[in-house]
């Protein structure tokens, strides 16, 4: 579902990015949020990226950028320093 106008819900944009956002991208063009709001909405689904990245691993084969990629790419055009992942997980 994608965002319409400029009205803020958000509580709703932290709980569910996906389901208010096509993309990660459309976190960094509403024009109704301030950047930490940017920042912490992308931070949280970068987190429920993070963790269906797991479940994709074991049944895509490859070819299409995963959502934790463009949450992350996202988040760097913010120009915000990305928490390590550590070694060897995807949860940070």
């Amino acid at each position: 579902m994608a965002t319409t106008g400029t009205k803020i819900d958000l509580p709703t944009m932290l709980r569910d990015p996906a389901g208010v956002f096509r993309s990660p991208r459309d976190v960094l063009h509403h024009p109704g949020l301030t950047r930490a709001q940017r920042v912490a909405i992308l931070q949280q689904w970068e987190r429920d990226a993070r963790g269906l990245s797991v479940a994709e691993e074991e049944g895509m084969e490859g070819g299409e950028e995963s959502l934790l990629s463009r949450v992350r790419r996202a988040i760097a055009e913010l120009g915000e320093e990305q928490e390590p992942s550590g070694p060897g997980t995807k949860h940070g």
